[in-house]
């Protein structure tokens, strides 16, 4: 009989293994020496310690599921309580004991990782879907439409929730967005009603200005022509493909007509020049609009201006361009103080600016405290790097900042 702290052999070959419950049958072995059994089936408890060993590790340092570790310790266990091997098998239990809390462990991990995913999904959602409730309203449509599909990118990239809630609050999301396109397709439905309406006018005035065109009625014709110009201009614009074509329709017979007209009075250039000395005083009356300092008043005296200069009539051909240039200096002048001021008060554009403003800020603060840092550190190099970053996000800022400045901010 031979035997180890772990087992024994028998004299009838039978091999034993000690454990806390008492000697185990291991198996038979009658084709060797009782240290030959022994040895083998050392063999194959050091097999399990290995294999013991590796599922340890898994677990550790990789991504195991728990149904796969779970199942792999099964596997492991019924070999330990078969009792095929000699060794100490009551630690090789408790090993794998403590493999199945640590892999309950994670699991329960995962668990609440995924349920405070879960969680975060779903308070992303429900502010993409108040976003989109709140866009639903917007009348800028080009932006809100543009966030809006935004919005749906940034919905597809988050985890889906349970069944029912993710259907709830998509069902929600959707609705939102047909409420703006429906509001947004109305709005622009209403726009081309009131385009069309404008190119039935002009379409009307154009006809009429056709038919005037060979008049030779002088002062009522060229009367009537002032009148049709003060149409065109209320109706407002008409499509944008109708637009010009109706414009050259309109505009190319007034200039057939005036050219007429001004062909019969080519003898009379004398008044044509003292036209041109009062195109000339009124350009220089208008000039005096600007700089623009009032844009209402030096819109209304721009207009009373613009009357009498349309009164006054021809001038003569080689001077016109650039009395006229002078008159259409100023209207740009006005057009610019217009729009300038439009800007200045406009509540988006100085939001935007403020938005940029405030992000610029944080920035540069973000930056000169890294600039300190650094410095306090000793890390010069990274220093030196940061503040030229600085040094760039700063003339940003005063770029911003003197715009925020234009909106009185």
């Amino acid at each position: 009989m031979s035997s180890d702290p772990w087992g024994r052999v028998d004299e009838t070959g039978t091999v034993y293994v000690r454990t806390a419950d008492g000697e185990k049958v291991v198996g038979s072995w009658q084709a060797g020496t009782p240290e030959e059994a022994l040895a083998y089936f050392e063999r194959k408890y050091e097999g399990l310690v290995v294999e013991i060993g590796l599922l340890e590790r898994r677990v550790k340092t990789t991504d195991l599921s728990a149904k796969d570790a779970m199942a792999a310790i099964e596997h492991l266990r019924t070999q330990v309580d078969e009792h095929h091997a000699v060794g100490d098998l009551d630690a090789l239990a408790k090993r794998l004991d403590r493999l199945v809390e640590r892999v309950e462990a994670r699991r329960e991990e995962r668990k609440a990782k995924k349920a405070q995913q879960t969680e975060e999904a779903r308070r992303a959602k429900e502010e993409l879907v108040a976003e989109a409730e709140q866009l639903a309203q917007s009348e800028q449509w080009r932006a809100a439409g543009e966030r809006l599909r935004a919005l749906v990118d940034t919905w597809k990239g988050l985890p889906r929730l349970d069944r029912k809630s993710d259907d709830e609050l998509w069902h929600r999301f959707s609705h939102a967005r047909s409420a703006f396109s429906k509001r947004r397709k109305a709005h622009f439905a209403a726009l081309d009603s009131q385009r069309e309406d404008a190119r039935r006018v002009k379409e009307r005035l154009a006809a009429e200005a056709e038919a005037l065109q060979d008049s030779t009625d002088w002062g009522a014709t060229a009367a009537r022509y002032r009148e049709l110009m003060a149409e065109w201009k209320a109706a407002g614009r008409a499509q944008r493909e109708h637009e010009d074509a109706l414009w050259n329709r309109f505009r190319g017979a007034q200039d057939v007509f005036f050219a007429a007209r001004g062909a019969v009075f080519a003898e009379r250039d004398a008044e044509q020049a003292e036209n041109l000395k009062l195109k000339e005083e009124l350009a220089a009356e208008a000039e005096k609009l600007v700089p623009v300092s009032d844009l209402k008043a030096a819109r209304a005296a721009f207009r009373e201006i613009n009357e009498r200069w349309e009164a006054i009539g021809h001038v003569p051909r080689d001077a016109r361009s650039k009395v006229e240039g002078r008159m259409h200096a100023v209207e740009r002048a006005l057009q610019e103080a217009e729009e300038t001021e439009w800007r200045r008060t406009n509540p988006e554009a100085r939001a935007r600016a403020a938005g940029l403003t405030g992000q610029l800020q944080d920035a540069v603060d973000k930056l000169r405290a890294q600039v300190d840092a650094a410095r306090a550190a000793g890390n010069d190099a990274k220093a030196d790097k940061l503040a030229r970053e600085l040094e760039g996000r700063q003339a940003l800022l005063d770029q911003a900042l003197k715009g925020l400045r234009e909106f009185g901010g």
